[in-house]
């Protein structure tokens, strides 16, 4: 059934505190800007968030972090209160390489020039290829859910394409996923997040509200296309034209319950694109953070405090 958004909305629980004492920022860098909250002070942590969300999404674990990281949560191009800039036939300005130096630029006006990462969904693939090209910058990193873009389309089989349509649909040539989507975007984005979640009580009341409202705009669901049109050619192309492995520690977490440890072994994939990996399924399914925060607090403050530099 088609989901009504106010009674999703209704459904949400209210969330007892929202990025209490987070600031709030608009950062101009060349040709873009960026929307981030951070709190904080001592190691840098950044935090990317996954599609189709904004940095709401790391309301449940971002307090607790930021009592011994300094916490910097962006809304990555094309998503939330960020840029969404005019695309090519390439998809360029979407790929992951020109989404992680909108986040780069932003930590440089910032003053942060070594930092950690933790990233679910679509900031994982934007903070691998940050990795990738920035290595002497990223300490380490933790990804939420994913294995990486490429091996995921080549090791990917009907069953993952079923539970994963959007990785096709929306690569889908300008602008017919957009015109379908935006013919009722927050039903679109209720229909496709709650089915996936469990239900709208996964999502608190203000980060749902705070999606839906990101969601409603045009561009968001065009720069969303456009992330995805870049992930299966540019990026891609990026991809295949590195000849080193990531040389951080690597921390891979998924969901117990969902498409990545169903259908991949997820560590064997990160170790083709990464010298040092570690991690596990976590109990429960892709939104992780907002899920089951506790459980992805008690890997993340251990693991970031090993590799944090002081």
């Amino acid at each position: 059934m088609w989901p009504d958004a106010q009674a999703v909305l209704e459904a949400a629980p209210e969330a007892e505190r929202f990025f209490d004492g987070f600031e709030e920022r608009v950062i101009e860098v060349p040709g873009s800007h960026v929307f981030l909250r951070m709190k904080g002070a001592g190691p840098p942590l950044l935090l990317l968030h996954g599609y189709p969300q904004t940095s709401a999404m790391w309301h449940k674990v971002a307090p607790e972090l930021s009592q011994h990281h300094r916490v910097i949560c962006p809304d990555l191009r094309g998503y939330g209160r960020s840029a969404k800039p005019p695309t090519d036939a390439d998809h360029a300005p979407y790929s992951k390489r020109a989404m992680a130096e909108d986040i780069l630029a932003a930590l440089d006006a910032l003053g942060v020039d070594r930092f950690l990462i933790g990233a679910h969904d679509r900031g994982a693939r934007v903070a691998h290829r940050m990795a990738a090209d920035h290595p002497e910058r990223v300490i380490a990193l933790s990804t939420l859910d994913i294995a990486p873009t490429r091996e995921m389309y080549a090791h990917g089989g009907p069953r993952f394409a079923q539970a994963y349509w959007h990785w096709y649909w929306l690569t889908q040539p300008a602008l017919f996923p957009e015109t379908l989507i935006g013919h009722d975007p927050i039903g679109f984005w209720c229909w496709k997040c709650c089915r996936a979640s469990g239900g709208p009580e996964t999502f608190s009341r203000q980060a749902l509200a705070e999606y839906l409202e990101a969601f409603s705009d045009p561009a968001t669901i065009h720069g969303a296309c456009e992330d995805y049109r870049a992930a299966v050619s540019i990026d891609i192309a990026h991809d295949n034209a590195e000849s080193r492995k990531l040389p951080m520690q690597l921390m891979a977490l998924w969901g117990r319950d969902g498409v990545i440890e169903a259908e991949f072994d997820c560590l064997a994939l990160w170790r083709e694109r990464a010298e040092n990996v570690r991690g596990w399924a976590l109990p429960g399914g892709h939104y992780l953070p907002e899920q089951v925060p506790e459980a992805v607090l008690d890997v993340w403050l251990p693991f970031f405090a090993e590799h944090a530099e002081r």
